[in-house]
């Protein structure tokens, strides 16, 4: 048998080279393409009509603050003077039920349920021209704050209470630390998810980060404006005196703000992927 000159050699070899390199490259543009074509459908998906949306954000906040409020009646009620099972019961139940509003109304609004990540969506998104715009802004924040009022009256109505101003003041140096420490801790994995295209992870992450942070601050965490002025019209385990709101909500503005300074520093670019928080919400996956 002959052998083949090792100059025949070497071309057969530099030609499947070219081959090998000539698939790699195809393949290469075929998965680039891919991929900018999603990430440029996920961009151009139109959301669902405003007022699909608001109607998401007011049921979902006066859902939000009936859990918070009526679980801390029955704790009341099914624990007498032990403050530290009722918080557990409390929190617990604000955990998983958390979760399940943002899984739940999530894919038509994005499941904000609050003003200040309302706020940084909008103020992130202006960047590059993503999230909200100020008249959704101003519809969200409108919405959410008449839910979690509503929120109070329902937990009330389902325990037999009176809906009356609550007279629990709260406001405390160590409670305005702990709302700003909440409220940034919040906003920093909220938006996080986002950015690392983790947004599947956001209902049991923040109903977890909730939940310990009913724990770990001295406020037990309110870092919601909307939910912490629902929480007025309720004089019962979790409510708060409206003395109290201002010192909070200018707390969990602070928060905001430091949420939005560590976001910066860590993923600067978060701003681009506004309208994915909390969860990604496109008319398509709404209508079908």
């Amino acid at each position: 048998m002959r052998r083949r000159p090792a100059s025949a050699k070497a071309a057969c070899l530099a030609t499947r080279s070219r081959k090998a390199a000539s698939s790699s490259v195809c393949i290469d543009s075929s998965l680039t393409e891919q991929t900018s074509s999603v990430k440029l459908v996920s961009m151009n998906s139109p959301q669902p009509p405003l007022w699909r949306r608001a109607v998401a954000e007011l049921l979902g906040t006066c859902l939000l603050v009936s859990i918070v409020v009526g679980s801390g009646i029955s704790a009341e009620q099914l624990s007498p003077g032990d403050v530290g099972l009722q918080l557990l019961e409390n929190s617990t139940a604000t955990v998983f039920g958390l979760t399940v509003l943002i899984l739940m109304l999530g894919p038509v609004s994005g499941a904000h349920f609050n003003p200040v990540v309302s706020l940084v969506d909008w103020a992130l998104g202006r960047r590059s021209a993503a999230g909200l715009t100020l008249p959704e802004l101003g519809t969200y924040v409108v919405a959410q704050v008449i839910g979690g009022i509503g929120g109070s009256i329902l937990a009330n109505a389902m325990f037999d209470v009176e809906t009356s101003i609550s007279a629990k003041e709260r406001l405390t140096g160590g409670h305005v630390v702990g709302e700003i420490v909440a409220t940034a801790g919040l906003i920093l994995l909220i938006f996080a998810l986002a950015r690392t295209s983790r947004g599947v992870l956001a209902a049991p992450a923040v109903g977890a980060y909730i939940g310990a942070a009913y724990w770990f601050t001295s406020s037990t965490s309110f870092a919601n404006p909307a939910v912490t002025v629902g929480r007025i019209f309720s004089d019962t385990f979790a409510g708060i005196a409206p003395g109290s709101v201002p010192g909070f909500i200018v707390a969990q503005l602070a928060g905001a703000a430091a949420g939005v300074g560590l976001l910066l520093v860590l993923f600067p670019s978060a701003g681009r992927v506004a309208d994915d928080v909390v969860i990604p919400h496109h008319a398509d996956t709404a209508d079908s």
